[in-house]
């Protein structure tokens, strides 16, 4: 119980990777706030229902309005935002093509949600964290930008973004007690992938085979990273990145 007390809000945590990481902070003790546009109520009764405190709240984390409300709407429910974790992003839905042929249009809607969602979030929950004496910044990258994975070059941008994001906010905000640390995944079979035979059948072997750990990546394999970022055990680290994806790239 190594979250016990403590208030996170995920970001995008109805389904997939956010709602794993939902539930596996919850068991360690966690109150959770699942933010995201749609599920978000329907996500946080089975997580009551199932013995856990549980808000959802309905959130586009792109808006200054409900990303404010977001942070509004924990701290009147749990009295506390402890942990940030910024999950919600567009992937899963895209299809890899040549950079010439992706429009400004793709970009900006990929960077409003990817980056400048992120840029909001931290920005809703940071008074509350100052407030308390200190709080958990956690955001979901990629090991995309480390690598220079062609035909995502509109994801592949706003992930390293995130990562620029991470190292300077770190460095803004240690004064305050605030920890800001990443996590890059690799190629992983989420809901969403699931749900997008191209972008499966274009990168899961070839993502497999470039593993050390020669099997696939499910959202359960973040759980542990996302703990140890949001306890006691992280309280001397901030500015990072941990790749968490097999041995595919050593960072």
């Amino acid at each position: 119980m190594k979250l016990a007390g403590k208030t996170a809000i995920i970001t995008g945590g109805a389904m997939g990777i956010g709602r794993t990481l939902a539930e596996g902070l919850a068991t360690e003790g966690a109150n959770i706030v699942i933010a995201d546009r749609d599920g978000a109520a329907a996500a946080a009764a089975e997580m009551v229902a199932a013995g856990h405190a549980a808000r959802g709240i309905s959130c586009d984390i792109s808006s200054e309005e409900d990303t404010a409300r977001m942070a509004a709407e924990s701290t009147e429910a749990f009295g506390a935002i402890d942990v940030l974790i910024n999950n919600a992003g567009i992937y899963s839905s895209l299809t890899p093509q040549p950079f010439e042929q992706q429009t400004a249009a793709e970009w900006r809607s990929i960077l409003d949600v990817n980056v400048i969602g992120t840029f909001l979030c931290c920005q809703a929950v940071v008074a509350q964290m100052r407030a308390q004496g200190g709080g958990r910044i956690i955001n979901l990258s990629s090991g995309t930008p480390f690598k220079g994975v062609p035909y995502l070059l509109h994801y592949v941008a706003s992930k390293g973004a995130i990562n620029a994001i991470t190292k300077s906010l770190a460095k803004e905000l240690d004064a305050d007690g605030i920890l800001v640390n990443g996590i890059a995944p690799g190629f992983m079979l989420s809901d969403g992938m699931m749900a997008n035979p191209v972008q499966l059948a274009k990168l899961k072997d070839i993502s497999l085979q470039a593993r050390t750990l020669q099997r696939d990546q499910t959202p359960q394999d973040l759980i542990g990273a996302a703990i140890y970022f949001a306890s006691a055990d992280s309280a001397f680290v901030t500015g990072q990145t941990l790749v968490v994806d097999g041995g595919a790239y050593f960072h």
